[in-house]
C-alpha cells in the first residue's frame, strides 16, 4: 500500500533497482557510482515525501471527514519549503489559532522585555490607580489590592478623599460585538478593560446545607448581587449556572444542587469592579474614604505620588495566552498593541486589527486569506488560512524571538492545552503548538520534531464544519509528520 496514491508500486521497484545498481558497481567506477547514489537519495526522499502525503490524504479522506473543510500547510522549518498542502489558501474560522497571530505580532512590536506596569498613587489625598491593561492582575500571586492597602498603612495614611480609576489605556468598548451574546457571562467572554482584576470574574459556590441552598462569592464583594433560584436535591446530579438580569451586576443563580458546586461568572464594568474591591479592602483595614463612590477618569501621572506598582512581564501574559488559551490575555495583548500605536491611550479592537493587518501585509499575506476581528478567536468572523498561519510561524521561527516565543506554546504530553495529547514516550515533548476550538471549528498550528532525524516542521491545520472525529484526525496528521523520516 506504500506510496499508492502518488506513485504506486513503481517507486518501490525503482528504489530496489537503483539500490541494486549502486551495490553492484565496482568501487573504481567512481563517477557512475556517484550519480547512482544521487539517484538513490533522490528517490528515497521522494518516497518519504510521497509516504507523508499518502498518510495525510488518507486521514482527511476518512468517511467521517467528508463534510469537513480543511486548510493544511506543512513547511520544512529550515528552508521554508512546502512539503504538503491541502487548500492552504482557504480562509477559515481559526478559533484560538488567532492567538498565535495576536501574540507574535504584539511580541514583535513591543519586545520580550515589555512589562505591564499598574500604578497606584496619591493626587491631593485621592487614591489613583492607573491601569496598564494587565490581564493577569489579581489572579493567584498577583494581589495588587493588598499591596496598595499595606503601602498606605505603612505610610500612616488612614484617610482618603476618594478613589479614582484611570483605565484610559484601553477604550470603553468592553465586549466585542461579535462575541456570542448568550455567553457574555462566561469567563472566556469576560469584558476587557484597561484595569482588569481576577480575570474580571467572581467564583460562585452553592452549598446544600440540610436542604437549604447557601450561595457564596469569591472574592466576597457586594459588587455582584445574586438572586438564589437553586433547588436542593438529595438524588441525581448537581447542575447550576447563572444568568444576567437587566440590572447591571445582578445575576440569577439557577439549577439543582446535591452537595457543593462552584463556577465562575464574568462581571460587568471591570474597572469599577477593581475600585469596589479596593474600597472594601481599605474599609476593612481602617482607611476612611470621604467619598466612597469610585470615579473613573483619566489623570496626569506626573502629578501622582507613587505608593505601589505591580509589574507583569509580557512573556508571562503570552504563556497564559498560548499555553492555556486565556482569552482575556489575547484581547489585552491586542488592545495593548493598539495603544502602543496611539500614544498609550484608547487601545481598541480596530487599532489592534490595523496593526495585525500591517504585519501580515509585511509577510506578503493576501487580503483574501484572512480577516481579523478580535484577538482571541472567540469571534466566528475571524478568518485565517493555513498559509497565513505558517507565514507567521515561519517568521517567528526565523526571528531572534523564537526561543522565547516557543516557550509560550503548549508542549505535547507536557503542559498546556495539549498536555493529554502526544503523551506516548516517542511523541512526548516533540510538539509545540496552539489549539483552537469553538463550535464547528478545530485547529492546531505549531512546530513538531520528527522521530528519526529530529527534523523540525512548521504546520497549520484549520478545519471548519468540524465534528468530534476531526480532533483525532488533526492529531493523527501531526503524528504522521513526526513519523516521517
Amino acid at each position: 500500500m506504500r506510496n499508492k496514491l502518488l506513485f504506486g508500486n513503481d517507486l518501490d521497484y525503482l528504489l530496489i533497482c537503483v539500490r541494486f545498481v549502486v551495490e553492484s558497481l565496482p568501487m573504481s567506477n567512481i563517477r557512475t557510482r556517484y550519480f547512482a547514489i544521487l539517484a538513490l537519495v533522490f528517490l528515497q526522499q521522494l518516497a518519504c515525501g510521497a509516504t507523508l502525503q499518502d498518510k495525510i490524504k488518507e486521514i482527511i479522506s476518512r468517511k467521517d471527514q467528508n463534510n469537513v473543510q480543511y486548510s493544511i500547510m506543512v513547511l520544512d522549518a529550515q528552508t521554508g519549503n512546502c512539503v504538503f498542502s491541502d487548500n492552504p489558501l482557504r480562509p477559515l474560522t481559526p478559533a484560538s489559532n488567532m492567538k498565535l497571530v495576536t501574540s507574535f505580532t504584539t511580541l514583535k512590536r513591543l519586545g520580550e522585555n515589555y512589562n505591564f506596569v499598574t500604578k497606584a498613587g496619591l493626587i491631593d489625598q485621592k487614591l489613583v490607580v492607573i491601569g496598564s491593561g494587565d490581564p493577569l492582575l489579581g489572579l493567584p500571586g498577583k494581589d495588587f489590592i493588598t499591596k496598595i492597602v499595606d503601602s498606605l498603612k505603612a505610610k500612616g495614611i488612614n484617610k482618603l478623599d476618594g478613589v479614582i480609576i484611570d483605565s484610559s489605556i484601553f477604550d470603553g468598548e468592553y465586549s466585542h460585538p461579535n462575541w456570542p451574546k448568550a455567553q457574555l457571562n462566561r469567563p472566556y467572554a469576560c469584558e476587557i478593560s484597561g484595569l482588569n482584576y481576577n480575570g474580571n470574574c467572581i467564583k460562585i459556590t452553592a452549598t446544600n446545607n440540610a436542604g437549604k441552598i447557601k450561595l457564596a462569592k469569591e472574592p466576597n464583594t457586594m459588587f455582584l448581587r445574586l438572586l438564589n433560584n437553586v433547588s436542593a436535591i438529595s438524588k441525581g446530579e448537581t447542575a447550576i449556572g447563572a444568568n444576567r438580569t437587566e440590572q447591571e451586576n445582578m445575576s440569577i443563580v439557577y439549577g439543582k444542587c446535591k452537595n457543593t458546586a462552584s463556577f465562575d461568572v464574568a462581571i460587568e464594568r471591570p474597572s469599577l469592579f477593581f475600585g469596589y474591591l479596593l474600597c472594601e479592602s481599605l474599609g476593612r483595614a481602617g482607611v476612611a474614604i470621604a467619598n466612597p463612590a469610585v470615579t473613573e477618569a483619566g489623570v496626569n501621572p506626573q502629578n501622582m505620588q507613587i505608593v505601589a506598582e505591580f509589574n507583569t512581564p509580557i512573556m508571562e501574559v503570552l504563556h497564559n495566552c498560548n499555553k492555556d488559551s486565556l482569552h482575556i490575555a489575547a484581547e489585552a495583548l491586542l488592545k495593548t498593541l493598539a495603544a502602543s500605536s496611539s500614544g498609550g491611550k484608547a487601545g481598541s479592537w480596530q487599532g489592534g486589527r490595523n496593526a495585525i493587518d500591517s504585519y501580515l501585509a509585511s509577510l506578503g499575506a493576501s487580503k483574501g486569506e484572512y480577516y481579523i476581528d478580535d484577538g482571541s478567536g472567540l469571534s466566528s468572523v475571524n478568518k485565517l488560512s493555513a498559509n497565513v498561519l505558517t507565514k507567521v510561524l515561519l517568521d517567528a521561527y526565523k526571528s531572534p524571538l523564537w526561543p522565547a516565543f516557543k516557550q509560550t506554546l503548549a508542549v505535547g504530553g507536557v503542559d498546556g492545552t495539549i498536555k493529554k495529547q502526544f503523551y506516548k514516550a516517542k511523541y512526548k515533548n516533540r510538539v509545540f503548538a496552539k489549539t483552537g476550538y469553538i463550535s464547528g471549528v478545530r485547529a492546531l498550528s505549531g512546530v513538531c520534531v520528527t522521530l528519526g532525524t529530529n527534523k523540525e516542521y512548521i504546520f497549520s491545520i484549520v478545519t471548519n464544519n468540524a465534528n468530534y472525529p476531526t480532533k483525532k484526525a488533526i492529531f493523527d496528521i501531526v503524528q504522521s509528520i513526526m513519523d516521517s523520516q
